[in-house]
């Protein structure tokens, strides 16, 4: 390896932790100016929003560096923390908890959602990861109407959260039936451990749904 070579690889780390800092800086700037804008700032705020900050942008720079490795992966989840404290101080800072804390529920799930296409070798292993991560897509959703209801976007009565218990059940099922393409052993033992479970929530939140539940 050249010296101008070794130069240029020591160099780029360095460089991709400065914009991280950068961004970091950059986003904790534009909370702020927002905040004030809006006439809604709580300064101690920062001292949540801006470790936040510094944990996403942490993890983002891993995530870049270590793409397809277990670098990777630990950059993913830094990040992850990252944006929940980040959106946590945020919330605080602008004084809207009482309204946002439904993102304490989507972007979770959002965060395991987002490794849906991640591939383990194994079939039943990459099922049972998939269905996880298509239950947590359900659970992003439910965050996302309470969302819409805090802010008056949509009214839902009676017992609508049957309906995402039907979600869930059918999104287990689905995933359970696409073990039936592989060749693997017992493979009928876990479809049927998928889809027993799935039909029993399956009708209980239709019967929620309907109203018919006795409570």
């Amino acid at each position: 390896m050249s010296v101008e070579t070794e130069a240029m690889t020591i160099r780029r780390p360095g460089r991709a932790w400065l914009a991280g800092a950068v961004g970091a800086a950059v986003g904790v700037a534009g909370l702020t100016s927002t905040a004030q804008a809006a006439g809604h700032f709580h300064w101690w705020a920062n001292f949540i929003v801006v470790p936040g900050a510094l944990i996403a942008a942490s993890g983002a720079v891993l995530l870049a560096q270590g793409r397809g490795t277990g670098k990777g992966l630990l950059g993913y989840v830094t990040a992850c923390v990252g944006a929940l404290v980040f959106t946590v101080g945020a919330l605080l800072m602008v004084g809207k908890m009482s309204d946002g804390w439904p993102l304490m529920i989507s972007l979770p799930a959002l965060a395991v959602a987002g490794t849906y296409a991640w591939r383990p070798e194994h079939p039943l292993v990459r099922a049972f990861h998939r269905m996880i991560a298509s239950l947590a897509v359900a659970g992003a959703v439910l965050g996302a109407t309470f969302l819409l209801m805090n802010a008056d976007a949509i009214d839902l009565e009676g017992d609508w959260w049957g309906w995402f218990m039907m979600l869930g059940a059918v999104l287990v099922a689905l995933n359970g039936l696409e073990l039936l393409r592989h060749r693997i052993e017992y493979r009928l033992q876990a479809v049927t451990l998928a889809i027993g479970p799935a039909a029993f929530v399956f009708l209980l939140g239709l019967r929620m749904a309907r109203g018919d539940w006795p409570y």
